[in-house]
């Protein structure tokens, strides 16, 4: 195709992608509430096993009206992915072989099913136990004349909290698709990851200790995880790297 027509589209890719996160943001703003409960659910179960009403503040008149936008383009993200790589796919389908479309397909498939698998494994197992630790320091007495020391939690501080963890995790759950497809295409192979395999250990805790909060429990939440998938990355890379010529003697 000329230059002019890949232009074209590619604004018509660009376009079809910004309806979908247009409509998504649209469909995620209307139950925004309902998402950000949802959210909030891991922390208002721990309150309630404390004994506590579950509760968030907000300090600015627009704290809460920027938070709901917040949740509004965080749900959009992952409710129009599907057509924005599909879109992204379409646009650059055409310059690839068969066989290379084929080889493609699987790691298109794969790279949502494990941001939501990270997704979950935050939401359901880390959020839990971190909560849980975080609200440990709380003191409570019937003396009046102790100091007494209670959350009182921002709803935009908790959402920010929330989005850098869900997506620390689920980028954390790409690296099987980033090694394998390094591999594909042999920038990479499962000896030379072995060979490596201390390091990775590492610079996983070392991942780990920057994405997430400086606590134990959301550093090895996500650390350990790394940990397997990159055991299973060397395991996928065997599979796929390309196989080494053997001459044959006549």
């Amino acid at each position: 195709m000329p230059l002019l027509e890949h232009l074209v589209e590619l604004r018509k890719r660009l376009l079809w992608s910004a309806v979908a996160f247009a409509l998504a943001f649209l469909l995620c703003y209307h139950f925004s509430q309902r998402i950000y409960l949802f959210l909030a659910q891991p922390l208002a179960h721990i309150m309630r096993q404390k004994g506590e009403q579950p509760h968030l503040i907000y300090t600015a008149l627009y704290e809460a009206f920027f938070t709901y936008i917040k949740v509004a383009f965080f749900g959009a993200s992952f409710l129009s992915f599907p057509v924005v790589a599909t879109q992204a796919y379409m646009f650059v389908a055409p310059g690839l072989y068969r066989s290379e479309k084929r080889a493609f397909l699987p790691f298109l498939i794969a790279t949502p099913i494990l941001f939501f698998a990270g997704a979950a494994l935050a939401y359901y197992f880390v959020f839990p136990f971190a909560w849980s630790f975080f609200l440990s320091f709380q003191t409570s007495s019937g003396n009046d004349q102790q100091l007494q020391i209670q959350l009182q939690a921002k709803v935009s501080e908790y959402l920010a909290l929330v989005m850098k963890l869900i997506m620390a995790f689920g980028i954390a759950f790409e690296l099987p698709v980033v090694l394998t497809l390094c591999a594909k295409v042999g920038l990479v192979n499962s000896a030379g990851l072995k060979k490596v395999r201390r390091y990775a250990y590492v610079g996983a805790f070392i991942a780990a200790a920057i994405l997430t909060p400086p606590d134990v429990i959301t550093q090895t939440g996500l650390a350990v995880p790394l940990i397997a998938l990159y055991e299973i990355s060397i395991i996928t890379a065997r599979l796929v790297e390309p196989k080494p010529v053997v001459d044959e003697e006549t």
